[in-house]
C-alpha cells in the first residue's frame, strides 16, 4: 500500500473519530442546557437543623413543580430552562453562614439565593451578598434590620417573611385585646389592672426585635399591659429552669416567648413539668412545625402560636387549595408535613423563578429589578391584598397573620392547632385551660 494511501486512510479515520467526538460533545451539551441555579441557604447541621432540612426539602418541591411545567422561559436565551436548587449549609452559625453563601456564589455560581433562617446568621453573611450583588429572597431572619440596615448595600435583598415589628405588634395586640378580656372575665379581675406580661427572648437580633416590638406597641398604642419580667437566653440553650423560676416569681398572666423550635419545646415543657408555671405561652411563627407539636406532649395544651402557615390546619380562603396541594406534594416526596419555614422557602423559589421569567434574563441586576416589580397572585400563604409584592422602601412582603391555639387530640395523642383570630379566619374559640392560673399581684 502506498504511503499516500495510508495517510489518506489515517486522515479519514481521524475525521470519523473526530466527528464522533464532536457529535458526542454536541449531544452532551444538548443534554445539559443552561440552568437557573438557585442557592438555598439553610441550616442542615447545628441546633436549627430540623428547620433547615424542611426549608431545603420545600425548595426541592418548588423546583420539581416548575420543571414539571417545562421550567422558566428566558427571553434572552429563547428557550425554557430548568431550575436547579443547590443547598448551602449555614451550620446554624454566623461563620457557617458566611462560608455557605460564599460557596454558593463563588463555587456554584448561582443566579440568586433563597432562604436564611436565623437573623444573626443571615446578618453575618449579608456583606458577601452585597459585595457580589446577588439577588437574595430571604424567607426567614425576621429582624427588620435585614433590609433596613444602612452599613451595607441591601438593594439586592428582598424580605419574604413577616418582621418582628409585624408579628410582635400583632401578637401584643392579640394578648391585650383578646386574651386579656377572657382572663379578666373568668377570674373576675379589676379591669383597671394592667395585664401582667413576661417576655422570654433569645439574645439575638430576632429576640431583641420581638422585645422592642412589644415595648413599642404597648407604649405607642397605650395598651393596658405591663411587662413584669424580661429574661434573655443564649441561642441553643437547653435548660431554662432557673430563668423560668425567675419569671414565675414575677407573677405573669401570659408569657410571650421568642425562641426557635429546638428551644421553645423544652422551655414550655420545663415550665409546666418542672417549675409549675401554669400560665399561657404565646410563641412565634417559626415554631409552627410538626416537630414542635411532637416535642410538647400535653405540656403545650392551651398555648398559642402566631403563624401564616400551619402543617395541621388551613384557613378558609383563596390560598386553601394551593396550601393543601403543597402539603400533599411534600408528604408524597418526603413522608411528612412541611412547616411554616418550609412554606416561605417554597414560595421564595417560585418568586425567584417568576422574577427571572419577567426579566427574561439571568443577569443578576435584571433579576433584582424584576424582584422589585414583583406582583404575583398569593399562593399557599395569604397576603395583604391577595398579592405577593415588596414594599418600595425596605423591600418587605406583607402577610395576613393569624393566631392558633393548641389542644390535645386524644385520638392522635398529639397537639393540634385551631385558628382563633382574626374573626374572618376563626375556626373556634379561645379557651382557658382548667389548670391556668393568672398572676396574683
Amino acid at each position: 500500500m502506498r504511503a499516500s494511501t495510508i495517510i489518506l486512510i489515517i486522515i479519514a479515520v481521524g475525521l470519523v473519530l473526530g466527528g464522533v467526538a464532536i457529535s458526542g460533545c454536541t449531544q452532551q451539551a444538548a443534554a445539559s442546557p443552561t440552568e437557573l441555579k438557585i442557592g438555598v441557604v439553610a441550616s442542615l447541621t447545628g441546633p436549627s437543623s430540623a428547620t433547615g432540612k424542611d426549608m431545603w426539602q420545600s425548595a426541592q418541591i418548588a423546583a420539581d413543580e416548575i420543571n414539571a411545567n417545562g421550567g422558566v422561559y428566558v427571553t434572552e436565551l429563547g428557550q425554557k430552562i430548568p431550575v436547579k436548587v443547590i443547598v448551602g449549609d449555614d451550620e446554624s452559625t454566623r461563620e457557617g453562614g458566611q462560608k455557605a453563601v460564599s460557596k454558593l456564589i463563588s463555587a456554584d455560581n448561582v443566579n440568586a439565593l433563597v432562604g436564611g433562617f436565623s437573623s444573626a446568621v443571615t446578618t453575618a453573611s449579608q456583606s458577601v451578598v452585597a459585595e457580589n450583588k446577588v439577588p437574595y429572597v430571604i424567607t426567614g431572619a425576621s429582624s427588620p434590620t435585614i433590609t433596613r440596615r444602612t452599613d451595607i448595600d441591601t438593594s439586592y435583598m428582598y424580605h419574604f417573611c413577616p418582621t418582628t415589628d409585624d408579628y410582635g405588634g400583632q401578637t401584643t395586640r392579640f394578648i391585650s385585646n383578646f386574651m386579656r378580656p377572657a382572663i379578666y372575665q373568668k377570674f373576675n379581675l379589676d379591669t383597671a389592672r394592667p395585664l401582667r406580661l413576661a417576655i422570654i427572648y433569645q439574645d439575638s437580633p430576632y429576640g431583641k426585635g420581638v422585645l422592642t416590638a412589644v415595648e413599642n406597641t404597648i407604649k405607642n398604642e397605650n395598651l393596658p399591659v405591663k411587662i413584669v419580667s424580661s429574661e434573655s437566653f443564649k441561642m441553643g440553650e437547653a435548660d431554662y429552669r432557673t430563668l423560668l423560676t425567675n419569671v414565675k416569681a414575677s407573677q405573669p398572666d401570659v408569657i410571650y416567648s421568642a425562641a426557635f423550635l429546638n428551644e421553645q419545646g423544652p422551655m414550655i415543657t420545663q415550665a409546666r413539668r418542672d417549675v409549675g408555671l401554669n400560665t399561657l405561652f404565646v410563641v412565634v411563627e417559626c415554631n409552627d412545625d410538626p416537630d414542635y407539636y411532637k416535642s410538647l406532649s400535653r405540656y403545650g395544651e392551651g398555648s398559642v402560636i402566631e403563624s401564616h402557615f400551619s402543617p395541621y390546619t388551613v384557613p378558609n380562603g383563596s390560598t386553601s387549595n394551593a396550601a393543601v396541594a403543597f402539603k400533599n406534594s411534600y408528604q408524597k416526596k418526603w413522608g411528612g408535613l412541611p412547616s411554616m419555614m418550609g412554606a416561605t422557602t417554597y414560595e421564595g423559589v417560585n418568586i425567584v423563578a417568576n422574577a427571572v421569567g419577567q426579566a427574561g434574563s439571568l443577569d443578576k441586576t435584571k433579576i433584582k429589578d424584576a424582584l422589585a416589580a414583583t406582583n404575583m397572585p398569593e399562593s399557599i400563604e395569604a397576603m395583604k391584598d391577595g398579592k405577593i409584592t415588596f414594599s418600595k422602601d425596605a423591600r418587605e412582603a406583607n402577610f395576613n397573620l393569624y393566631m392558633e391555639q393548641l389542644a390535645w387530640n386524644e385520638t392522635l395523642k398529639e397537639l393540634r392547632p385551631t385558628i382563633i383570630y382574626p374573626a374572618d379566619l376563626s375556626q373556634g374559640n379561645f379557651v382557658l385551660p382548667e389548670w391556668y392560673q393568672p398572676g396574683t399581684a
